[in-house]
This record gives structure tokens, sequence and C-alpha cells, in this order.
């Protein structure tokens, strides 16, 4: 949120991770939704490399960089809690980019949701002062609840065929499309979006260059139509 000048609203921070690359850069991710939050700790198959989730108090660090804003620690999770946060998060992550392309993923994963459901969720309290107040006390069965019924609301609900996944032929980040056109192509303008101008740039440069007849000095590498060196996301925030 922003305060009547347009200044960001310190007591309302902007949703979002600061995730970093491998090369040590950081940009900020808005999914859109908090159970797509999660997806950035890891996931099933070849991206369980960037698993981030070892241990409980890995999950009640990324609280405070959630959605949910609940400060490190105030979650009490075990490590069968974790576990489980795991299993909801990978099945989300099939789900998901199902519906990124078009299908709607299978009843194994959907089954998993409903179950993560089935616990009481994080139960919402006011504080003093009339302000939002953390919802404690509170366990990780509740944190997987909370989450596995904000995936299936986004799944169920208007926003599900909003759901995209990364343009970036390298990036596999998925998100709500919530601009109004619903033409957001880029986990984030800051990184793939502006690499992708990058890249064509060069290439229309090259192209301008082949037209033109000009010869690349030596020892210079082409840019139209190269692939970017391989470089994998780092999914911590």
């Amino acid at each position: 949120m922003t305060d009547r000048d347009g200044a960001p609203d310190p007591g309302h921070p902007a949703p979002g991770l600061v995730l970093t690359t491998p090369g040590g850069s950081s940009f900020l991710f808005d999914p859109g939704a908090l159970c797509l939050e999660l997806l950035t700790t890891g996931g099933p198959g070849d991206l369980s490399r960037f698993e981030a989730l070892h241990r409980p108090s890995d999950l009640t660090d990324w609280l405070p960089r959630s959605r949910l804003r609940l400060p490190a620690g105030a979650v009490r999770i075990t490590a069968e809690q974790l576990t489980d946060a795991r299993t909801l998060r990978d099945a989300l992550w099939r789900l998901a980019t199902a519906r990124a392309h078009g299908t709607t993923g299978t009843v194994a994963d959907h089954a998993a949701l409903n179950r993560a459901a089935a616990h009481p969720p994080l139960v919402p309290q006011i504080g003093p002062d009339g302000t939002a107040a953390a919802p404690l006390p509170a366990d990780g069965a509740q944190l997987v609840s909370t989450l596995a019924r904000d995936a299936i609301a986004l799944l169920t609900g208007p926003c599900a065929d909003r759901i995209r996944e990364c343009w970036a032929h390298n990036c596999r980040l998925l998100f709500v499309d919530t601009s109004r056109p619903g033409r957001r192509r880029w986990c984030s303008m800051e990184r793939c979006g502006n690499r992708n101008k990058v890249r064509a740039l060069r290439a229309r440069r090259d192209s301008e260059d082949s037209a033109a007849g000009v010869v690349p000095a030596a020892g210079t590498a082409p840019t139209a139509g190269a692939v970017p060196a391989a470089g994998h996301r780092t999914f911590t925030s």
C-alpha cells in the first residue's frame, strides 16, 4: 500500500518475496497468492535441488516474509508437520502448473489439498489497538491448513484461469496475473522481463548489423537467437 503522497506505507509493506539468484542478485517476486509464495521454498522432482525446508525452523523463518507476516517462531511446527507442508507444496506445484497450462491436475494431488485443509486453520485475531494480531497460539497443522485452503480458493475461484508460468525459458515461477488486461508474462519485470528486453535489443541490433553487412569483431559472441547460459533460480527469499 502507499500513503496519500504515493510513498510506500511502512505499516503495510508491499506483498511479495525477495528472491536471490545464483549470481547473488535479488529481485521482488509477487505471486499474487499466499499459497504460491510457499512454492518458492522448493518443489517436487528436479525442483528438489531448491529445497529450503530442511528443518521446522526453516518454515517458521519463512513466515515473516510471506503474506502472513507472522513473527519467526510464532508457530510451533513439528518434523511431521514440516513433512506435511512439503507434501502440500509439491502437490500444489503440480496442480498450479497444470492450471497454468489449461488442465486440472490429478485426483491424488486434489486429495492431498483436501486432507491438508481438513484441519482447523489459523484463527484471525484483533489486537488491543484494533489492528490485526498474530493468530496465536498456533501449530504447523493450522498453518498447513491455512495454506491448503488458500490453494483451494485459488484453484476453484475466478482467478484459477489467471495462474501463469513465467515466459522465460529457464524460469518456472508461478503467479496469478492480476493485471487488468491479463497480459502479465514475467515473474518479475525486474528480473525476467528486463532480461527479455535486453535479449530483444541485442537481437535487433544484430539483425540491423547483419542487414548492413557489419561483421562482428573476432571473439565477439553472436546474440541473435542465443540461449542464455544455464542458470537456476534459488527459491529462497
